[in-house]
């Protein structure tokens, strides 16, 4: 999508929508703040099975993204996760998300992540940061609560690798600075 053609996204927008993207909806450039992840955990909080189920610094290696992610630029903006299904019977996860900010302020640093089965929600989840200190090196925690599935949806769920996807919009005050899909393999 040329630069010209990106429209304005907003937290309104993205929380309307009912299916994944399959585009990118700002180029690269629109994170002027010069965001960048470099640490990426998920552990399982459920009493009793504690423990980590991805752990990037640890060695964790995602699958790589399809072909036709690969052919662009946007490789970098697209994971794909092989959890396996044990991981559909977790109640509540926590994601840790390590990152540098660059030279300026941050206010209201907000991240939408809707997660979709074969084009239906599933759920959304929705995580504020006030503030973000320039030239620092930062840890975000959230927690999910996951939405309870039938032993029907966990089957379809085994059943269709690749076709459970998400959205993580992130914006500061507002304004889409950053835009990543994923696509996540409950399979065998």
């Amino acid at each position: 999508m040329a630069e010209e053609e990106y429209q304005t996204i907003t937290p309104d927008y993205v929380n309307q929508l009912m299916q994944p993207s399959d585009q990118f909806w700002c180029s690269l450039e629109h994170n002027v703040y010069g965001l960048e992840f470099t640490d990426f955990k998920i552990r399982s909080l459920d009493a009793g099975s504690e423990r980590m189920l991805f752990d990037l610094s640890a060695g964790d290696m995602p699958s790589p993204p399809p072909p036709e992610i690969l052919a662009t630029g946007d490789a970098g903006r697209f994971i794909r996760y092989h959890f396996g299904p044990e991981l559909l019977d977790i109640e509540t996860i926590g994601t840790t998300l390590e990152f540098i900010n660059g030279p300026y302020e941050v206010h209201n640093f907000r991240m939408i992540e809707r997660h979709y089965f074969r084009d239906q929600l599933i759920t959304s989840y929705d995580f504020t940061m006030p503030f973000v200190i320039p030239g620092t090196r930062n840890t975000w925690e959230m927690i999910y609560t996951k939405p309870l599935l039938s032993e029907e949806w966990k089957e379809a769920l085994r059943s269709a690798p690749w076709e459970a996807r998400s959205d993580s919009f992130y914006f500061v005050q507002d304004q889409l600075i950053m835009h990543n899909r994923a696509e996540y393999n409950y399979g065998y």
